[in-house]
């Protein structure tokens, strides 16, 4: 039983480190990583500071909405132009900004 609880924990961990490498392959595809990076501000904010702004908060779908319509003056003067994203992939995308510690 101890064994089996050690693996199912294993297998759990490598799957979100998958899917957190999966999103960040989506975000380097969709040309994010152009404007942003996780751990610090080049056109756009840091995705850390993202996830450091809005922790705690239900704001997926407010965030995906921007992702794919882009919008501004949150973080100053430079605006984020629409992204040619899905909604799902939108919500893949927030989803794992919101993750970055």
């Amino acid at each position: 039983m101890k064994t089996l609880c050690k693996t199912a924990l294993i297998a759990g961990l490598s799957l979100m480190s998958l899917n957190a490498m999966a999103d960040e392959a989506l975000a380097r595809s969709k040309g994010c990583l152009g404007c942003h990076a996780i751990d610090k501000k080049i056109v756009g904010p840091a995705y850390k500071e993202v996830a450091q702004k809005y922790a705690g908060q239900n704001v997926v779908d407010q965030l995906s909405a921007k992702v794919m319509k882009g919008g501004g003056g949150v973080w100053g003067g430079m605006a984020m132009p629409p992204n040619a994203v899905t909604p799902e992939e939108a919500r893949k995308l927030v989803e794992w900004v919101l993750s970055q510690k």
